[in-house]
């Protein structure tokens, strides 16, 4: 960690004004402490070898004081709102009630911003699971930005379904940036009980031009039995920073799908995790489109605890001019999980001879009765292909739109009952492929 950034984070953190529970205090100066010994992750750490985190490191984005500007944040929220959904919007890391919708919910679900929760926890009951949900990190999850997070968030969402409910509907989480030089740091705490089903999408958006700093990390947990669709839409400006993490733990039986559309930003990290048990299963499905000078890096990372598990990672990357891309993906089999059945696969489109992509999949197995298997692909557009929809009467740079559209809606239409509001989103990238 450099001294500097030191300077400008550390020697800015200020104890929360309100009256947090003892438990959170600690966790904070501890993840505080952890921070200041090692900073942000460099690219001498392995998993982030790709990935320079310096234009954060050396400036001081601050969270944001006073009222949220909901002017700025409504435009921006109707352009990829999802209909007939209950949500919760955060604008500069400030929860807005007045945006979120939370009529109708069914018995059952807590959905309320985590920063009320905790202050009335230690009354309500919420304490012991509050304290649970957000203490659950592990070694092998924990690096510098998960200490940012820790030591600085300032709000988040809680999204709790106890036992047998299913939503009907999906939920909405928006997280909205408005400001320059702006800080947004939230954790999310999403448990999903014993036969309960949900679906959650993850909204990041913000002005074109505006500069700022999203790290937001969900943690998540899915009880026997259990379901839940995670979608991700990162559609940040193209001057954003965004760290995304998303740690989940599936008990027995259960079922986690995480789908990804990732879209904007300047620099970009996103990560998600998951721990298997008996006979748990994911879904892994992403789509990430680079232009420019931007950096998207994905990192994946699927841990088969017990025996019959499942697991799918299916990513494709799409690369203009002299951005560059990173996919990480690893699936680790422990020796307790036999009969594990694991595919994971890459692939990536360059459209321009200066855009770059590093893909580094892996399986690590530890048990001997298994199926396993992985793959990567890196190339460009097939000219025959070009070729035949021109001898058609389509010009040339309407061919490579449709040709490319294409090529990532075959992983948009997995995406389940959302896909056509998702595809939707992605074929404003590519007009003409209509």
């Amino acid at each position: 960690m450099s001294a500097l950034s030191h300077s400008l984070y550390v020697d800015s953190y200020r104890e929360p004004a309100t009256n947090e529970p003892a438990w959170l205090s600690r966790a904070r100066r501890q993840a505080l402490a952890r921070f200041e010994a090692s900073g942000f992750p460099s690219p001498r750490d392995e998993e982030w070898r790709y990935t320079h985190v310096a234009p954060i490191e050396r400036k001081l984005f601050t969270a944001a004081t006073g009222s949220a500007d909901t002017d700025a944040a409504e435009a921006l929220i109707e352009s990829c709102r999802i209909a007939d959904a209950w949500s919760l919007v955060f604008v500069d890391g400030m929860f807005v009630p007045g945006l979120s919708e939370r009529h109708g919910l069914p018995a059952g679900v807590t959905l309320e911003s985590l920063a009320s929760l905790l202050a009335l926890s230690e009354a309500d009951g919420n304490a012991a699971w509050l304290e649970s949900g957000l203490e659950r990190e592990t070694e092998s999850d924990r690096h510098g930005f998960l200490d940012f997070n820790t030591a600085f968030f300032t709000d988040g969402a809680v999204l709790r379904l106890e036992e047998g409910v299913a939503l009907e509907k999906p939920v909405q989480l928006f997280f909205v940036s408005t400001r320059n030089d702006g800080r947004s740091t939230l954790r999310n705490l999403i448990r999903i009980g014993r036969n309960a089903e949900a679906r959650v999408v993850e909204t990041h958006v913000g002005p074109p031009e505006t500069g700022y700093l999203g790290a937001v990390v969900n943690q998540i947990e899915v009880a026997d039995n259990g379901g839940l669709n995670h979608y991700k839409l990162q559609l940040d400006g193209g001057r954003a920073y965004h760290f995304g993490g998303s740690y989940a733990r599936v008990a027995r039986d259960g079922r986690f799908g995480h789908h990804l559309l990732s879209l904007g930003g300047l620099l970009v990290r996103n990560e998600v995790h998951a721990r298997l048990g008996h006979a748990a299963q994911t879904e892994m499905n992403g789509v990430f489109l680079s232009e420019n000078r931007q950096h998207v890096d994905n990192h994946i990372r699927v841990d088969h605890d017990e025996p019959h598990g499942s697991s799918r990672v299916s990513y494709r990357g799409i690369l203009e001019d002299r951005s560059r891309g990173v996919f990480q993906g690893r699936i680790v089999v422990h020796a307790d999980a036999q009969k594990t059945d694991a595919e994971m696969n890459n692939r990536n489109l360059l459209l321009s001879d200066d855009a770059e992509i590093d893909t580094k999949p892996q399986l690590e197995i530890h048990a001997d009765d298994v199926k396993c298997a992985h793959g990567v692909t890196i190339g460009q557009l097939d000219p025959d292909s070009v070729f035949y929809l021109e001898s058609r009467g389509i010009d040339a740079a309407t061919a490579r739109e449709m040709l490319t559209f294409a090529f990532a809606a075959e992983i948009v239409e997995r995406f389940g009952p959302l896909r056509e509001r998702l595809r939707g989103l992605l074929l404003a990238r590519f007009p003409n492929a209509q």
